[in-house]
């Protein structure tokens, strides 16, 4: 597009809508963009929840009692609120590397913490039957993980040299791989069907569990601020807010991180909502659009008139592809709507069934609290979570 159009030479805002824009026309672009906030808004919920989560349990490890993860969830999202009133990421830069060690520091102490409970456990390890409901639930999952694809088109714009992206995103994907993998085959072998939503509380190592927990907590609540911020900018040039810090910006991004607070307290169980944002927006962001963006910006003409970029049709685009190059890309858009549309509709079903967990706020105003605590829980090896490497299983595992 920098080739092409030497309005993005300079500077872009919004590089992905723009290439919206360009390869299908505007109402692509207001589709996308669309997306985009609807993508961020799922992003920064799992994020609020999955801190929260993790932070009560780190507190009650500590305390040896716990507020409630409701209650967490409130502080949490209360002591983040002022964080959130930064313009821009350039005013938190420090947060970006910051997200980066903790994540890093937390994937050795896993590691290492499965590696210790290795011998006591894989030995009563139990693996399930396969589940094909299962396998299409843990495809949202997958997906929610290329959620950044989003962000690629502005990383490459800011780029020295945007060329070289290709290399620098391998590289990226190869590290992420080289940590995430060995903590996925690892701890299926060692823990089998004891493992829950988080890793970290089967290792039974208490002072592994708690730096772990602290480092992942301390990653999202860093990441939240900064998937929440292109939201929150998107919103104020919607309604046209001033740059300038003010009562404007208060009052509009306080509002977004109530939206956020609500969703999260209507619906405090995170898998179900990551699933549904992976099969859905991120499908989309991920794999849907970037191949359909890519067929019709190859499949541009110049205008012999107005020498300018004349947009195809779709059946241009099919004439003045490369067979090769069409096969996969409908290959993959097709399979990404499969994929997007079985998790969706499975991760719902999981939501309205006997796994749903009642909002926060109807048990604010009962006794049920109680489903939503957690008292320093660890989830013990074998089959019935009854083995314990640390001593007497039933004063330290959780059922």
């Amino acid at each position: 597009m920098c080739e092409h159009w030497s309005d993005y030479k300079e500077h872009c805002r919004k590089p992905y809508p723009e290439m919206a824009y360009r390869a299908m026309g505007s109402y692509a672009r207001s589709f996308c963009s669309s997306t985009l906030n609807v993508m961020l808004f799922g992003v920064s919920v799992v994020y609020l929840l999955l801190s929260s989560h993790i932070i009560n349990d780190f507190v009650s490890s500590i305390l040896g009692r716990t507020i409630g993860f409701c209650y967490t969830l409130l502080i949490v999202a209360l002591l983040l609120w002022p964080i959130t009133l930064l313009k821009s990421p350039q005013d938190f830069w420090w947060a970006i590397v910051v997200a980066m060690l903790t994540t890093l520091f937390s994937v050795i102490l896993i590691l290492v913490g499965m590696s210790l409970d290795y011998d006591a456990c894989q030995s009563v390890a139990y693996t399930p039957p396969f589940q094909f409901g299962n396998l299409i639930l843990s495809l949202g999952t997958f997906m929610f993980g290329f959620g950044g694809h989003a962000v690629f088109p502005t990383i490459q714009h800011d780029m020295k040299n945007p060329g070289h992206f290709t290399y620098s995103a391998i590289l990226a994907f190869c590290i992420v791989t080289a940590m995430y993998a060995p903590i996925s085959m690892l701890g299926y072998v060692t823990y089998g069907d004891s493992l829950e939503e988080s890793i970290i509380n089967s290792i039974q190592t208490e002072w592994i569990r708690r730096g772990a927990n602290l480092f992942i907590a301390m990653h999202c609540i860093l990441t939240l601020t900064i998937v929440i911020n292109p939201l929150n900018q998107e919103v104020e040039h919607l309604f046209d807010i001033p740059h300038h810090f003010g009562w404007h910006r208060i009052i509009l991004r306080s509002t977004v991180m109530l939206a956020v607070v609500l969703t999260a307290e209507s619906v405090p169980k995170f898998g179900p909502i990551l699933n549904v944002i992976g099969g859905t927006t991120v499908a989309l962001t991920s794999a849907i659009l970037p191949s359909l963006y890519n067929l019709y910006l190859n499949a541009l003409t110049v205008d012999s008139t107005s020498k300018k970029y004349k947009r195809p049709s779709f059946a241009e685009v099919l004439e003045r592809t490369p067979k090769l190059r069409l096969i996969i890309n409908i290959a993959v858009i097709v399979l990404a709507i499969i994929c997007g549309i079985a998790t969706t509709r499975t991760a719902i079903a999981e939501m309205a069934s006997t796994r749903f967990t009642m909002p926060c706020y109807l048990t604010y105003f009962g006794n049920s609290m109680s489903h939503l605590t957690a008292e320093s829980p660890t989830h013990c090896c074998g089959h019935y979570r009854n083995i314990s490497t640390i001593g007497n299983a039933s004063m330290f595992c959780m059922s």
